[in-house]
């Protein structure tokens, strides 16, 4: 063939794979639209309110940086991420303790385990101020659940208020999360277990691996990626706390259950100086861009190995 009769016809497929391309933009286009409208948009405006004094009322005022200069000597704030950060590592380490031992028992293909699965995945279901409520019902001192029960094991000899207290209510609210996400995270680490090729754990039993090697040495391994994804999940899901602090303790006792989303909400809800609740939320936006940034060099380090 001639390189004269060939021009045409590459022609003619550079033409159909642009048509291609716009057809495919067509089809994202609603999305894109929405994106713009509903993300990309207000967080521009969040940062143009962020270098503002923004009265609820009134003319706003630019003050430039000094909102978040205002956050270095926030103690209050400070306080806030000192108990984010300590709330969530306990919740993503209880979360990880259950879900993967509950995961590694619903893999293994046995009589009602799909009625396993069903159990321990139903809580997902259930929202998280649903759950909020129902737990604050189960730990009120008067008409719930605990308190009896506490009495009737013989771990208590009175009534006792599960949220009058920080340690109380912090553990109350912990067991409730990790009931509400830990079968979400079982589904996911079961999705990166069953991923794992059977001849490959076949041959290492047959090579004399015990259990724990071969959960050491390929298991893990093999599941570095669904790790990655199950812990940023469960680190985002803690640093964005708010639901089970607002309905079950409103903060407290003492103001000692404050979590960064709650101070945000605090601060441009309650007080009005949304100037300085939109600068608190752009630098958790970039917290949670900074996480995300992780992930993906989590997987980059897998792929390149």
């Amino acid at each position: 063939m001639t390189i004269a009769a060939v021009a045409p016809v590459a022609g003619a497929t550079r033409r159909r794979s642009k048509a291609h391309q716009w057809k495919g933009l067509l089809y994202i286009a609603p999305a894109m639209v929405l994106v713009l409208v509903f993300f990309v948009l207000p967080v521009l405006f969040t940062v143009w309110m962020s270098f503002h004094n923004w009265p609820l009322m009134g003319q706003p005022k630019w003050i430039g940086l000094r909102n978040y200069s205002r956050m270095l000597s926030d103690t209050r704030f400070l306080s806030a991420i000192g108990f984010t950060a300590f709330y969530t590592v306990i919740v993503t380490v209880a979360i990880f303790a259950l879900a993967f031992p509950l995961a590694l028992f619903v893999e293994r293909e046995r009589r009602g385990v799909g009625v396993y699965r069903s159990i321990f995945f139903l809580p997902v279901v259930v929202g998280l101020a649903t759950a909020s409520l129902l737990w604050t019902w189960l730990a009120n001192v008067d008409s719930g659940l605990f308190s009896p029960a506490l009495r009737a094991l013989g771990l208590t000899e009175h009534s006792i208020n599960l949220l009058a207290t920080f340690e109380g209510a912090f553990t109350t609210i912990v067991v409730m999360v990790v009931w509400k996400i830990v079968g979400f995270t079982m589904i996911l680490l079961l999705t990166g277990l069953q991923a794992i090729p059977s001849d490959l754990t076949e041959a290492a039993r047959i090579d004399g691996a015990g259990r724990w090697q071969r959960f050491r040495h390929l298991t893990l391994p093999l599941m570095r990626r669904t790790l990655a994804l199950a812990l940023i999940l469960s680190i985002t899901g803690s640093v964005l706390a708010f639901d089970q602090f607002y309905i079950m303790t409103s903060g407290g006792p003492q103001n000692s259950m404050i979590s960064v989303v709650y101070y945000i909400f605090n601060q441009s809800f309650v007080s009005f100086h949304l100037g300085y609740g939109a600068a608190l939320s752009i630098v958790l936006l970039i917290a949670l861009v900074a996480l995300s940034v992780a992930q993906l060099w989590l997987l980059r380090v897998e792929d390149e190995r």
